[in-house]
């Protein structure tokens, strides 16, 4: 990889309590099994022990960050803004909000950045939701629509705000990221593109957005995403332009992060796809840990296998898509024998039915143990205090922190050939 000589600066909207930011930063545990060391040896040069590995760091730092869940600055805070006493970096307020404020011209609001990234909204295009897409009943400040609100500040049309942020901020790159089923419903994706591509005078070159499968670069669980990336035109080199223009799977240009895991045998580059299991390594029962985000389980009851969350995991295969939902809809560790729990030998020890504990899924999504989720008041204050059921929401609605690092690497990796110099 070229030497870049400098930090590179990402702004972050729609941050959440930081999946995306933690990938583009780097610097953070994940499992030795999540790391193809063919394709990427540098990445186990700081290995911890036999198990895990710490990721390198990247040319990447988070400058600022927005979302309007307390619980996402509560959690996003302590680990990625420690020098600042008030959590400066993160700015609860609406995007919409954010937007209107510096357009008044009474504040800069966004720093210069070389980088915007966005996971916006996805409930409205999610295959799980009632999929009304740009037409959300929902307004940006997450309440419903009141009248005094624009059509164009509904939850469906978020992504719009972000694209005014682009054309504020003019970075040299911007990535937008949403759930899969946004490719299906009508003409989201081509409209969502050619908005982004008509950014300014000279528009930014929007590559072909593409849904990458979390389980593909090493996270052990079954999440699709669809990533969009654009880039300043006029900052692009001649051969960058010519190339990203006629864009191949092939092409030596191509942002988009190289396949690292797969079922076994499919090719002889790939590592396996890592497993449940191997995410819960180490962990104890809930009772028997220090950790409060692994203390803290969901404690709703068995519905029938008629309803979402009623399924046990599957210790030995992919982990189910982590949600943003919690109580009923948290799948099980493990299930009764009367409710058709398959893990005898755990049953025989005496380990009862239980939901996933908020680590489990944050192990899951493969956040580091440092990372907390669930904290009480009197650790840092009511303001950093994090509930059970708020730490199930951020981690569900959380890009994988090793998805996002794949993304940012192959970025880095390509930056140096993309950009004119100065």
């Amino acid at each position: 990889m070229k030497k870049i000589d400098k930090t590179l600066k990402v702004l972050s909207l729609f941050s959440g309590c930081g999946g995306m930011d933690l990938g583009f930063e780097g610097d953070f545990t994940v499992l030795r099994k999540a790391v193809n060391e063919k394709l990427h040896p540098e990445w186990v040069k700081n290995p911890i022990n036999k198990y895990w590995v710490r990721l390198p760091k990247t040319f990447f730092k988070t400058v600022f960050a927005n979302d309007i869940l307390s619980a996402a600055k509560a959690c996003w805070v302590p680990y990625f803004d420690k020098e600042s006493k008030n959590g400066s970096l993160f700015h609860s307020e609406s995007i919409v909000d954010l937007v209107k404020k510096h357009s008044s011209g009474k504040c800069n609001v966004f720093p210069l950045a070389d980088i915007v990234t966005g996971g916006f909204p996805c409930q409205d295009f999610s295959v799980a939701g009632k999929r009304k897409g740009f037409n959300s009943h929902k307004a940006h400040h997450g309440g419903l629509l009141n009248g005094k609100e624009t059509s164009e500040e509904n939850r469906g049309q978020l992504y719009m705000w972000m694209r005014a942020v682009v054309e504020i901020v003019r970075p040299k790159i911007f990535i937008a990221e949403n759930v899969k089923g946004l490719v299906s419903l009508a003409d989201a994706k081509n409209i969502i593109e050619n908005d982004f591509r008509s950014i300014g005078r000279d528009g930014y070159l929007v590559v072909d957005a593409k849904v990458l499968r979390a389980q593909d670069y090493g996270v052990p669980q079954t999440r699709e995403r669809i990533i969009f990336i654009g880039f300043k035109k006029e900052a692009l080199t001649k051969t960058a332009l010519d190339q990203l223009m006629v864009l191949s799977d092939e092409s030596s240009f191509n942002p988009y992060p190289r396949q690292t895991h797969g079922a076994s045998k499919s090719s002889e580059y790939l590592s396996p796809y890592v497993k449940v299991k191997d995410a819960f390594i180490g962990l104890k029962e809930p009772e028997g840990s220090n950790d409060y985000s692994h203390r803290f389980y969901s404690k709703a009851k068995w519905y029938g296998k008629h309803c979402q969350g009623q399924s046990e995991v599957v210790l030995l295969g992919l982990g189910p898509t982590i949600r943003a939902e919690h109580h009923g809809n948290i799948e099980f560790r493990r299930l009764s024998k009367k409710h058709g729990g398959k893990y005898e030998k755990e049953l025989a020890l005496g380990l009862k039915e239980r939901r996933l504990s908020v680590r489990e899924c944050a192990r899951i999504q493969t956040f580091p143990d440092d990372f907390e989720f669930v904290r009480n008041s009197s650790v840092l204050g009511a303001d950093f205090a994090i509930s059970p059921s708020d730490g199930y929401r951020v981690i569900g609605n959380a890009v994988p922190p090793l998805l996002a690092f794949n993304v940012a690497w192959r970025l880095q990796e390509l930056w140096p050939k993309l950009f004119k110099k100065g």
